[in-house]
C-alpha cells in the first residue's frame, strides 16, 4: 500500500529552527545573532551546521522586521572548520560527499543583500576563517587566532588560494597556505584580513555597534558597493576543488586526521606525533 500524507516524518519545530542542534538563531530587536554551539566538539562544523548558516542567511534577507545578521561562537572558539571526525548527532552524510554538494554558506554570505558581520570570539580555521574573510565584516577578540590548514588534509582548497590572494596577496597567502601557520588577531588586522580588533569583554557590543552602522546605509547603494567588490574578488576554481575533493590526498588527509597522525605523503624524517 501507498504511503498516505499523514504517514510522512513530521514537521522539524516551528520558530527558527535551523535544522540542527548545534546553531541557535535568536532575534535582538532588529538585530538577528546566529551562534555557533558545539562546544563539546569545539563548534567543530557538521554538514548541517554549514547548511543551518547559509538558511539563517536567507531567513534574514526574506525577513522584513530583521536588518542584518551577526555570527559569534561559543567559549573560546569562533569556528574550526568542518567535523573531520563526523561523530555528531546530526550527521547523516560524509563529510567530503556534502561538501561536494555545495552545502556551505560561503557564496551565500557574499551575496547577502543584508549585513553580515562576523564577531569572532576565539580560534577560527578552516570554513570558520572562510566565513569570517566572506562576512561583509569581521570584528575580532583580541583573543582570536586564525589558520589555514586545509593543505594539511590533502584538499587543493581553491577558494582559499583565490580569495586570499585578494585580500592580502599571494606572498602572505603562500605564507598561510604552505606552513599552515597560526596568525594572531593583531597580525590578521596588520595584513587586512580582518577589520578590527577589540578586548575580548567588549566583543559582542562593538560587532553589535558595527553591524549598526551598516544597517544604517541605503540598502541598493550598498548592494551597488557590493556587487563592486565582489567582481573585484572574483570566482574561483570550483572544478578543480571538487576534483580534489574526491581525490586519493583527501582521502589519506581524512584518515590521518581522525588517526591523530601525519599523512603518508610526509617524509618519514619530517613526520611529528599527533596530527597535524
Amino acid at each position: 500500500m501507498s504511503a498516505q500524507p499523514n504517514d510522512v516524518s513530521p514537521r522539524p519545530p516551528d520558530g527558527d529552527w535551523l535544522g540542527t542542534p548545534y546553531l541557535r538563531f535568536e532575534r535582538n530587536g532588529a538585530i538577528a545573532v546566529l551562534v555557533l554551539d558545539r562546544p563539546e566538539a569545539r563548534n567543530a562544523m557538521t554538514p548541517a551546521m554549514y547548511f543551518g548558516i547559509r538558511y539563517a542567511i536567507q531567513r534574514v534577507n526574506s525577513d522584513e522586521s530583521l536588518a542584518g545578521l551577526l555570527i559569534t561562537g561559543t567559549g573560546d572558539v569562533f569556528a574550526p572548520g568542518g567535523d573531520l571526525g563526523q561523530r555528531a548527532a546530526d550527521n547523516w552524510m560524509d563529510f567530503a560527499t556534502t561538501m561536494g554538494m555545495d552545502v556551505t554558506p560561503f557564496d551565500t554570505l557574499r551575496q547577502s543583500a543584508k549585513p553580515v558581520v562576523a564577531a569572532v570570539n576565539g580560534l577560527a580555521q578552516g570554513g570558520g576563517l572562510q566565513i569570517a574573510i566572506c562576512s561583509d565584516m569581521a570584528v575580532v577578540s583580541e583573543r582570536a587566532t586564525f589558520r589555514v590548514p586545509e593543505l594539511y588534509r590533502g584538499i587543493a582548497d581553491t577558494y582559499y588560494s583565490h580569495m586570499l590572494a585578494r585580500l592580502i596577496g599571494p606572498v602572505r597567502t603562500r605564507d598561510l597556505m604552505f606552513t599552515g601557520r597560526v596568525l594572531s588577531a593583531e597580525e590578521a588586522l596588520e595584513w587586512g584580513l580582518v577589520s578590527r580588533v577589540v578586548p575580548h569583554d567588549e566583543l559582542m557590543s562593538a560587532a553589535r555597534e558595527v553591524l549598526a552602522q551598516c544597517c544604517r546605509t541605503a540598502p541598493q547603494a550598498r548592494a551597488l558597493v557590493k556587487a563592486s567588490l565582489d567582481n573585484y574578488i572574483g570566482l574561483y576554481d570550483r572544478i578543480g576543488m571538487k576534483v580534489s575533493l574526491d581525490g586519493p590526498e583527501a582521502i589519506e588527509g581524512f584518515v590521518a586526521f581522525k588517526e591523530k597522525r601525519s599523512p603518508n605523503w610526509v617524509h618519514p624524517d619530517l613526520r611529528i606525533d599527533g596530527r597535524l
